[in-house]
């Protein structure tokens, strides 16, 4: 019995890597970090995901390598267990049921079977009061093990990790909380405490933010909101404590990370600065500035090569030791809101939405990283809270992805509007968009929408654009030639102004044929011809404003759909202009898909979002999917797959040829998937490829199935039989080599000379065959001549001999025979290399 399809609602990528401290593998060849559910494991010199560790349910809150073994990780999360798994190979080991919500773990070089685990008091993840508790990590059989005898160490800390520290060699533990530091004694059994009072005369701000302690000597480094950096001394004695400030942060201290031998000291803050206090000194500072985004979290390497920065724009920073970026690994960059939605790149498929601030990130969802940042504003941006910045607010590309049309504003007053609009085209050269038209002013008003008009596949097809705002017009804009003697060059020009009774224009979009262009005006929703640019006819369905239009595609062309702000959906028959159907659904975001006649509707009329998937002739929906996230989704977008997916279920067949994705008001990037968990993604996916997906690089070309296709199709077209041998791909070696990450074989010349030595014949063997080979070189003319005569004597000795064999055997010619014997005589020892 085949088990029913269900969908599931999963996390497709784009999670944060900066949620909690990244760790370094024993040889700093690989880091890890904490995404989302999963745990990723990249290569520090080609920044590329080698493993995915996928088992939690919940969030993944922390990550340390094991002390008593390099080559395994502890994982803790918020579905109360901690994982170990060998991150090497990808595979879990076990898992450890704790009971409790984990919000950080630590596990001491001392102690094999134990280690510390944050949890909140009353196990609620919404809980202001957190414990330090010492969990048994039992060696007991089997996979899973549960351990919920607890310890208490320390009660009322705070939940990060940045705020609790172990000393030197686990003789104690630092724990920072507001105005205090407290530090548990092991041995002793006691807590020393040290509180500092709120400001001091100068006005600074004292409350703590970090805590790491020295590796080697009892000295404690805390970080503080005021910027500055406290190192604590003699905190053995409760009464004889000191100790000395160094400052050079203007804001708070983020993080603090000792070196692995503790001469040096790394902060880092809102500055975006990576500061090493040499020596512990204020005197001898190092500076690495413009890192992008305020430091969150600091790691350093085992041996002490490498360091890394986690930031708030979800990237991590690898650091040499000589203060050089070396790697950055650049995950979804999410921001307070996406204004310019969701959208694909019609070349590479990307999604594309807002980045940094003023930037466009392109962001391939396949391989979960960005592909690059193209800067729309190209100014500066400043740290500064309540000044008003330039934002980028919309963007469209066309069909085929040649232009790009972006808005940015930026207004200090109601009356001080700044508007620019850009039209940037494709550089084959550069492979990225450069800028071509810069409009100053569009229009009068806040622009609401553009859509591009699918010309670029037709004939003399004139590029076009419109844009809609809330000055009450609609404008065309189309390509002008400003092409000179040294240079040709293509401009934009308003070619058409539209407005319907001075009512603010919301949205615009075209036809699947670009015949029609259909414009909201609050409660109106008018189509226009695209040629004449004549107001064709009119559609109102009150009460409430137009929120978004889309024209139906394929068999449904005829239909054109609307939602409004008091939930209506409306559909609109545009052969008889009358209303087709309508209901009230409370829907927020409508997305067509561009390759079937598929709309997908998100309603939110309770707490949770929920997703209709209809076809506009059909009266019932081909899926509705209830609670898909909470809260609202912000907006969604479909992207056309590269290989059409096979669906069992006939509900799911939207699924098959592109796929949903939605932003929620957490900035969550979620999708829809009908397969499992373990179908969807294996430990060793990522490294792991078909042989039909490998390259066909010149090596592959030797040694892969290419070589072996090419010589049964000319086998077959000789008329030879075809016969399947087991040729090098099939061996272990050659497998290996090929399905190996580049980054962990040996180098390129290496592997080439072996390759090539394996193709030439030794000088050892050289030998008496050798010289008997070259002996038959020179007589093999003789040899042919003389062939006729010994065979037809050998025939004429034997025919009873000869005619019993050639009835079991078919008789060969002589230049097949001397083929054969040409192919006897070649050295096949190279073969046994590979």
């Amino acid at each position: 019995m085949v088990a029913q399809e269900q969908l599931r609602v999963v996390r497709c990528g784009g999670s944060k890597l900066n949620g909690s401290r990244a760790a370094f593998s024993a040889d700093a060849k690989y880091l890890l970090c904490a995404t989302g559910d999963f745990v990723k494991v990249y290569s520090t010199t080609t920044e590329e995901c080698i493993h995915i560790l996928q088992g939690h349910t919940n969030l993944v809150t922390g990550i340390q390598l094991n002390p008593q073994n390099h080559l395994q990780l502890y994982s803790c999360s918020l579905d109360g267990t901690i994982k170990l798994w060998d991150f090497t190979d990808g595979i879990l080991i076990k898992t450890f049921v704790v009971g409790y919500k984990i919000f950080a773990f630590y596990c001491l070089a001392g102690s094999d079977d134990s280690g510390f685990v944050i949890i909140p008091k009353n196990n609620e993840e919404a809980s202001d009061s957190f414990q330090l508790a010492l969990v048994r990590l039992t060696k007991a059989p089997g996979q899973e093990v549960e351990t919920k005898e607890l310890s208490l160490i320390l009660d009322d800390i705070d939940y990060s990790p940045k705020c609790t520290a172990f000393g030197r060699e686990g003789e104690y533990v630092a724990s920072v909380r507001g105005l205090h530091l407290r530090v548990y004694f092991f041995k002793k059994k006691k807590t020393h405490s040290f509180p500092l009072s709120a400001r001091t005369v100068k006005g600074a701000n004292n409350y703590f933010t970090c805590v790491a302690c020295h590796p080697k000597e009892d000295c404690i480094a805390s970080g503080h909101k005021d910027g500055k950096i406290r190192l604590w001394r003699n905190f053995t004695h409760k009464k004889e404590y000191t100790f000395s400030a160094m400052h050079w942060h203007h804001s708070a201290v983020m993080d603090l990370a000792f070196t692995v031998e503790g001469t040096n000291l790394l902060s880092g803050g809102f500055e975006s600065v990576l500061v090493q206090w040499r020596d512990v000194s204020e005197s001898k500072k190092e500076f690495l500035p413009r890192l992008g985004s305020t430091i969150e979290h600091i790691s350093v390497s085992p041996d002490g090569t490498l360091c890394c920065t986690s930031h708030t724009e979800n990237k991590i920073t690898i650091i040499q030791s000589n203060l050089r970026v070396s790697a950055v690994i650049q995950g979804l960059v999410k921001g307070s809101s996406v204004k310019t939605g969701l959208v694909v790149d019609p070349r590479t498929k990307a999604l594309v939405l807002n980045g940094k601030p003023g930037h466009l990130q392109f962001f391939c969802l396949q391989s979960d990283k960005q592909l690059y940042s193209l800067d729309i504003v190209q100014q500066e941006y400043i740290n500064q809270a309540g000044l008003s910045q330039t934002d980028l607010v919309k963007a469209a590309f066309s069909a085929q992805g040649n232009w790009l049309a972006t808005v940015e504003q930026r207004q200090e007053k109601e009356s001080d509007l700044e508007l620019q609009m850009k039209l940037w085209v494709y550089d084959e050269q550069m492979q990225s968009f450069k800028l071509s038209t810069r409009v100053n002013m569009p229009h009068e008003d806040h622009v609401t929408a553009l859509c591009f008009r699918d010309t670029d596949g037709v004939e003399d097809g004139i590029p076009t654009l419109v844009t809609a705002a809330k000055d009450g017009r609609f404008k065309v804009w189309v390509t002008v030639d400003e092409s000179d003697t040294d240079k040709q060059s293509v401009g934009w020009i308003c070619d058409f102004v539209g407005s319907y009774h001075n009512y603010q224009a919301d949205n615009c979009c075209f036809s699947e044929d670009g015949s029609l262009l259909a414009v909201s005006f609050e409660e109106i929703v008018t189509v226009w011809d695209s040629e004449t640019w004549d107001l064709k006819c009119t559609f109102c369905h009150p009460p409430g404003k137009t929120w978004s239009l889309c024209f139906g595609r394929l068999s449904c062309s005829k239909y054109l759909l609307g939602t409004t702000d008091h939930g209506f959906l409306c559909c609109w028959n545009l052969l008889n202009c009358a209303l087709e159907w309508s209901t009230q659904l409370g829907v927020i975001v409508l997305q067509p898909d561009p390759l079937s006649e598929n709309i997908a509707a998100v309603s939110c009329i309770s707490e949770g979002s929920d997703l209709f998937v209809f076809r506009p002739n059909e009266p019932r929906p081909l899926c509705i999917q209830k609670n898909v996230c909470r809260g609202k989704v912000q907006c969604a977008v479909f992207i056309p797959r590269n290989v059409p997916e096979t669906v069992g279920s006939e509900k799911y067949q939207w699924l098959s040829r592109s796929q949903l994705y939605f932003l929620t008001e957490t900035q969550e990037l979620m999708t829809f998937s009908t397969k499992s968990p373990e179908m969807r993604l294996t430990p060793s996916s990522k490294q792991l490829a078909s042989e039909e997906s490998l390259p066909m690089t010149p090596f592959y070309v030797l040694l892969g199935k290419h070589r072996e296709q090419q010589q049964l199709k000319m086998d077959a077209d000789l008329g030879k039989p075809v016969v399947h041998s087991h040729s090098t791909q099939s061996s272990p070696a050659v497998k290996e080599l090929l399905h190996t990450p580049a980054h962990v074989l040996p180098s390129a010349t290496f592997l080439c000379s072996i390759f090539i030595n394996s193709l030439l014949i030794s000088k050892e063997n050289k030998s008496n065959g050798e010289v008997a080979n070259e002996v038959e070189m020179e007589s093999e003319k003789a040899e042919d001549e003389s062939d006729e005569d010994i065979d037809h004597t050998a025939m004429e000795e034997d025919p009873k001999l000869t005619e019993f064999w050639g009835e079991m055997t078919p008789k060969l010619s002589k230049s097949q025979e001397k083929e054969l014997r040409k192919i006897r005589k070649t050295d096949f020892s190279w073969i046994s290399a590979l």
